[in-house]
Formats: C-alpha cells, sequence, structure tokens
C-alpha cells in the first residue's frame, strides 16, 4: 500500500439543490485513524459512501489503497470493510451462518469460510452465541458481530460510520479496543462518530466537517491548541474560601478569571502556573476542595468551529459488512 491508504481531492456530491458534500479533501496515512467530526447533515455518511463506491461523486477524484473509485470499484472493495451506524446482519441467522455467509460470497471455500468464522467468532467474544439467531444477541453483541462481518475479508481498510451508537459505555469500550487492536496490525481506519471522546480516544488526526466542507483539521492535540490555552481549575471547599483564591489567581492572570459557583478558572499559559499557586494556596493557609489543569476537550473545539455543541444523534446512516 502506498504512503496514503485514502486520498480525496475535491469530492462534490449533490442530491438535487442540496450540496451534500462540497470539495471535501482528504488524505489518511496507511495504519492511521482518521476521525470525522460534523453535525447531522454535515456530510460525513454521504463522503463513506462515495470513497466506499456505494456512490459515484458528482466531481473530484479519490483512491482507496491506489485504485480509483469511480474506474477500479472492483478493486476497492476487495480491500475494504465497512461498519454502518445499524447492524445489517440478518437476524434470522445465527452468528455463525452470518459470517459463513458472507465468507462464500467474498469466494472463500467452506473450509476457509468456517475457519475464517471461528477467527473472528473468538477474538470478538461470541463463541457462545455463535448458535444463537442474530436477534436474540444485546445491542452491543450485534455491534461486534456487524464489525466481525466487515473483517471477514480481511480488509486493509476499514470505514466506521458511527460504529458505537446506541451502544452502552462499556460496549462501546470494548469496542474502542477491538479498533485498538486492528490498528495495531497495521489496519487503517476511517471513523466517523458523534462522541467526540471516541475520537480524541481513537484517532491520530481529525477532520471537522459542515455544511458539505471540511473547516478544520489536523492532530486532536493541535486541534484543541487553536481554541485556547490550558485552564486551571480550583474549586473550593467552602464559599468562605473563594476570596483568598480569587486574589491569589488574580494577582497571576489579569485577563480572565471565570467563576462558576465554588469553582475559579483562569488560563494557565506557562508551566510554573500550578506550582505557583499550590505554594500560595499553603502560604495563605486554604486546602482546596480540587485542583485541575486541564487542556480544552474537543466539545469545546467542536463549539468554536461550528457555533453549536456537538449532536446527540446522527440522522445519516449506511449500510455495513464488505461493500
Amino acid at each position: 500500500m502506498s504512503r496514503h491508504a485514502i486520498l480525496a481531492d475535491g469530492l462534490v456530491k449533490r442530491f438535487g439543490d442540496t450540496l451534500a458534500v462540497d470539495h471535501v479533501d482528504l488524505a489518511v496515512p496507511s495504519g492511521t485513524v482518521l476521525g470525522v467530526l460534523g453535525p447531522n447533515g454535515a456530510g460525513k455518511t454521504t463522503t463513506v459512501r462515495m470513497l466506499t463506491t456505494l456512490l459515484q461523486p458528482d466531481a473530484g477524484r479519490a483512491t482507496v489503497a491506489g485504485y480509483d473509485i469511480r474506474t477500479q470499484a472492483h478493486q476497492v472493495r476487495q480491500l475494504i470493510g465497512l461498519t454502518g451506524q445499524y447492524a445489517s446482519v440478518d437476524e434470522k441467522l445465527t452468528g455463525r451462518e452470518n459470517l459463513l455467509l458472507i465468507g462464500r460470497l467474498l469466494g472463500l471455500t467452506r473450509r476457509q469460510a468456517r475457519q475464517r468464522a471461528a477467527e473472528l467468532l473468538g477474538r470478538f467474544q461470541l463463541d457462545e452465541a455463535a448458535h444463537k439467531a442474530a436477534k436474540a444477541y444485546s445491542g452491543g453483541m450485534r455491534r461486534r458481530l456487524d464489525l466481525a462481518a466487515s473483517l471477514v475479508g480481511q480488509p486493509r481498510i476499514l470505514f466506521l460510520d458511527e460504529p458505537t451508537t446506541g451502544l452502552d459505555p462499556r460496549a462501546r469500550l470494548d469496542l474502542w479496543q477491538l479498533i485498538q487492536e486492528l490498528v495495531r496490525e497495521g489496519t487503517t481506519v476511517l471513523l466517523t462518530t458523534q462522541y467526540l471522546e471516541e475520537a480524541d480516544r481513537l484517532a491520530d488526526n481529525i477532520v471537522v466537517m459542515d455544511r458539505g466542507r471540511v473547516i478544520a483539521s489536523g492532530p486532536p492535540e493541535q486541534l484543541k491548541a487553536r481554541v485556547g490555552a490550558r485552564m486551571l481549575a480550583i474549586t473550593a471547599r467552602t464559599e468562605a474560601d473563594l476570596p483568598a483564591i480569587r486574589d491569589i489567581l488574580s494577582r497571576m492572570v489579569h485577563d480572565r478569571v471565570e467563576i462558576e459557583g465554588l469553582t475559579i478558572a483562569v488560563p494557565a499559559d506557562t508551566p510554573d502556573v500550578l506550582p505557583t499557586v499550590v505554594r500560595q494556596l499553603d502560604a495563605a493557609g486554604v486546602a482546596p476542595g480540587e485542583l485541575m489543569l486541564r487542556s480544552p476537550s474537543l466539545d469545546e473545539v467542536f463549539l468554536s468551529l461550528t457555533g453549536h455543541a456537538a449532536p446527540e444523534d446522527s440522522g445519516e446512516s449506511t449500510g455495513g459488512g464488505n461493500p
């Protein structure tokens, strides 16, 4: 594979009078994770559908694993896996039967399909449920089966379109771990997500889309740095401690002091802010209830870039499995 597993240059897609994707450029190095963030209708899923050859772009070009998505769609489909927002497995079939079916459709022999299904059922901790119909699976189990289905063909590039939508926190963490394992083994992942924590946890680079356009891109820490400095937040034990804490922080930082309830926050532009504050609090005989030095969150980045908070759900959807 070339240095970049996915390259897109000026992708455009219209639906009637709606410009869903407006000259989108992407570059995903091999063996990395690109997180694509954006509000509902930002064009994330439409972009994924073009890159996975499910939609033809109206303009622009893109290559996946070096193959053109327009003229070499067959080659692209042989090398990718796709998991959409909703499980695409057949609920009437068992977990094993779903994987066997996909394996046979991909051209594996019966023996190869059985071996691959057994490997994936074990890896995704679905052995005990292998003979149960998928409709009896929990939400987390269905998502694991759906991801397993997208891996039957051992894809070099994996497209995950909001794969943890609707999962409980435990199931989400389990899926994150599986994705991290795949990346360590060399898989390239393009991940769209509505969970900013998910992008922060998994992505090497992030692209923020809004109204069909890429409005920002870069590593998570670089995007956070665009919002502003780190913040030092001190929570007082009692209201009586607030004046002393405020005086100490005001002497050190003159431009901005934020007070909310018992918590006072100030920009922490220099590395010596934290130890200096601790010494002065100790000298004043003030013991804070909590003291925290934090970077801007991706939620703050999202709000700063798009003008609104991150979406709680998504209206776009794709199917899953191997295209």
